[in-house]
């Protein structure tokens, strides 16, 4: 009798959940927002993380809160769109900060920067490492509130229609590169170039530039720069874990309830660990596939790679002499990553060079 009569309350119980999820849900306010993105929908691994987010904020609050996403160029151009929500355009967009080198050097640290944290170092640094609190403070600034929005893991260091072999070889040599790695590069004789995606091809084609720099294997054959520029090199160190952001609005934070900034922040979460979980996946067998395409797998020389890491340090250090924002974020950041490089050679860095010589035997 006891047994029967906790079956029914608890079968009463589970009813009463069934009936309070929705309840809540239609006490909640309807709301719509777009999202402007700065890549294309072709490039599904960038441009999903946006699908993710505008999926699960959908289901987590019981199909209230809802975001329509716009690839670029629907709403804003690709670059415009760290402006669009500090306009006030759009609520929410999906960007990578270091597109907005120009406007201040310290947006770069929300992405990459040259000889920087790889992936699973920036997610640390951002949220046990004080990243979230120094980036947060900074876009207070354009009105703007950013949260992790994936990362590309480790980049390439891009197509030339040359092998270079010194730091010689990289004087003239006309890239489309942009940002950090641009004036980097330049200090070494490099002539850095601007291009949209959608322009890389056509100019290495007719040899308007003589290399180009994108973003890994998955990304690239999409692109077909193998077609005109054959030697592919490694690693991109001006990348070494790019991560991209999603930008609210703080108004439009400030007008959602808790429980719509909590479904929003962890679809966030979930949206840049999908990102990693798929460039990891997919980029090993998309450069098989370049690699039987005749691709010609070259690694950066140390003299370029040393040449590099000078300039690049030189660079970082000029810009927090003058730029208190920019010095502001670098100095613990400069802290944080030197102590996760030690014990990276002590763990997976040393586990890794085991397993990477084992397999080759």
């Amino acid at each position: 009798m006891e047994r029967r009569s906790f079956i029914t309350k608890a079968a009463v119980g589970a009813a009463a959940g069934v009936v309070a999820a929705p309840a809540l849900a239609q006490s909640q306010p309807t709301i719509n927002w777009r999202l402007a993105s700065s890549f294309p929908k072709s490039l599904d691994t960038i441009f999903g993380a946006a699908d993710i987010l505008t999926k699960r904020v959908s289901e987590l609050t019981g199909g209230k809160f809802n975001i329509r996403s716009f690839a670029a160029g629907e709403i804003v151009p690709g670059l415009q769109v760290l402006d669009a929500v500090q306009a006030g355009t759009v609520e929410i967009g999906h960007s990578a900060s270091y597109y907005y080198f120009g406007k201040d050097a310290t947006f770069a640290f929300d992405c990459a920067v040259p000889f920087g944290l790889t992936s699973r170092q920036h997610t640390a640094w951002y949220q046990e490492g004080g990243g979230r609190e120094l980036t947060r403070n900074f876009f207070k600034g354009y009105g703007i509130v950013n949260f992790l929005g994936g990362n590309s893991g480790t980049q390439m260091g891009g197509w030339f229609r040359k092998e270079i072999k010194s730091v010689a070889d990289l004087k003239g040599t006309k890239m489309r590169v942009g940002g950090f790695a641009g004036k980097v590069l330049e200090r070494l004789g490099l002539v850095p170039q601007q291009l949209a995606g959608g322009d890389i091809y056509p100019a290495l084609e007719k040899g308007t530039i003589d290399a180009a720099e994108w973003v890994g294997p998955y990304d690239d054959e999409k692109l077909g720069f193998y077609k005109v520029a054959p030697y592919y090199y490694a690693p991109g160190w001006w990348e070494a874990g790019a991560s991209f952001s999603f930008y609210v609005g703080i108004k439009e934070w400030e007008k959602l309830p808790k429980e719509y900034q909590a479904a929003l922040e962890c679809a966030t979460y979930e949206a840049h660990i999908g990102m990693q979980a798929e460039y990891d996946a997919k980029n090993p067998a998309a450069l098989a596939r370049l690699m039987k395409n005749g691709v010609k797998l070259r690694t950066f020389s140390k003299d370029i790679m040393d040449g590099c890491y000078k300039a690049a340090q030189d660079v970082m250090n000029e810009e927090a002499a003058k730029n208190a924002k920019f010095k502001t974020i670098y100095e613990p950041w400069k802290r944080f990553r030197q102590d996760q490089n030690m014990w990276a050679s002590v763990s997976e860095a040393a586990m890794l060079d085991y397993m990477i010589k084992a397999g080759r035997k």
